[in-house]
């Protein structure tokens, strides 16, 4: 088996061992982070209803390339996006879901940028 199945198998595992433990509710829905080797995606789930209330990405145009150049200012600044819309909804607090990825880096840098612009969790 190719390492790199090895590593999607574990992460899945980390995955499931993550969930078993954090439902996002309507009044704390889960923030919930995905990352490829390009992009940093983030969405804010009710998992009562099993809806998506709000989703950010890089791939959105109010990110300026030019100015965040590196992918942990993207992240940073998708953070800061997430945490806006979350706080023009009525949302303050999230319970935090990294998505089986280790948090440090553009994990990091995102969940530290929701905090600083308002997000509780």
């Amino acid at each position: 088996m190719p390492k790199t199945d090895n590593k999607v198998i574990a992460r899945k595992k980390r995955i499931k061992r993550i969930r078993k433990k954090i439902s996002g509710t309507a009044e704390r829905p889960r923030l919930r982070v995905f990352k490829s080797n390009r992009h940093i995606y983030a969405h804010v789930i009710d998992d009562v209803t099993g809806h998506t209330l709000i989703t950010e990405s890089t791939l959105n145009n109010e990110i300026d390339k030019e100015k965040y150049k590196d992918k942990t200012a993207q992240a940073g600044r998708v953070g800061e996006l997430i945490a806006e819309k979350a706080k023009s909804k009525g949302i303050d607090k999230v319970v935090f879901d990294r998505g089986g990825y280790r948090y440090h880096g553009r994990v990091k840098s995102l969940s530290d940028a929701a905090r600083k612009t308002g997000l509780n969790f």
